[in-house]
């Protein structure tokens, strides 16, 4: 269990150095390269790409391999990071208002603390999920109803069960020990997001022989430095040519998942969230 705890130490610990650095003029890739500098400093590794998704982004945006962006008065910046150590996880996001949305920013922090309070052994999935609803349209927003929280375990990043942003009616009861992460998103759109464009977030299928070379270098660093767990394009030390050559050959035959970045259906609405790991019946490892 001390390498869950670990972990959620470490995670805090960087969401809150990373929070201070998300400013109005502030390049991402530099914020978002800072962080991980900073996971790794404090002696973790990184579980997933660093993610500061912003403004109707709820999820699944990270710094591209080119290009780059500034942060801008205004913007609603979801901060989501993951720390593992040998593979124990901690899973934790805090959104950084850039502009004037405190309520927006509220109520997903609110649902979560509520989710926080009654998440015990014997609990049911959906009445956490009654108890997020609850509280995001208690000040007038929509929870995104299909994303939610989930399981962790030792190298994945998503596993059963689901949490709810709702009462899905879900009677599944957490077990005392078992790890969950529990995140809640707000919204002042329509409440769902939809699967939009490559991410450059990739994570392994499955591993075994392919015929071209780039791709097979490529194979052997993620499984090996990887393993099951997601990374992005970014933190590929390979050149341009190898990585559109190689990654297109990995996904074109199965070997690795692109996920999409998530927007809310509402165009020109804003999502926050806010999420932290739990051991059920123990504590809270992110706070």
């Amino acid at each position: 269990m001390k390498d869950w705890i670990k972990a959620g130490e470490i995670a805090s610990s960087a969401r809150e150095y990373g929070k201070k650095l998300i400013k109005v003029g502030a390049s991402h890739l530099e914020v978002t390269e800072k962080i991980e500098a900073k996971i790794i400093s404090l002696g973790g590794e990184i579980a997933f790409p660093t993610q500061i998704s912003i403004n109707n982004i709820a999820a699944h945006y990270t710094s591209l391999f080119e290009g780059d962006v500034k942060f801008k008065e205004g913007d609603v910046c979801k901060l989501d990071l993951g720390v593992h150590v040998n593979g124990a996880i901690g899973d934790t996001a805090v959104t950084v208002d850039l502009g004037s949305n405190d309520s927006l920013v509220k109520a997903s922090l609110n649902a979560l603390n509520a989710a926080i309070k009654i998440a015990k052994p014997g609990v049911s999935v959906n009445e956490i999920g009654k108890v997020i609803h609850k509280e995001i349209t208690s000040l007038g927003f929509s929870p995104i109803v299909n994303l939610g929280g989930h399981g962790l375990d030792k190298w994945k990043i998503h596993t059963a069960p689901s949490i709810p942003n709702f009462d899905n009616g879900d009677k599944t009861k957490l077990v005392e020990g078992q790890v969950i992460a529990i995140e809640p998103f707000a919204s002042n759109g329509s409440g769902l997001i939809f699967e939009g464009k490559g991410s450059e977030i990739y994570q392994l299928e499955k591993e075994g022989n392919i015929r071209d070379a780039n791709a097979r270098k490529i194979l052997k660093f993620v499984s090996e430095k990887y393993k099951t767990l997601p990374f992005a394009k970014r933190q590929l030390p390979f050149n341009k040519l190898q990585l559109t050559v190689g990654l297109s050959a990995l996904k074109r035959n199965g070997f690795l998942h692109e996920y999409g970045v998530l927007p809310e259906k509402k165009e020109g609405s804003l999502v926050s969230q806010h999420e932290h790991t739990l051991i059920i019946g123990d504590r809270v490892t992110t706070k």
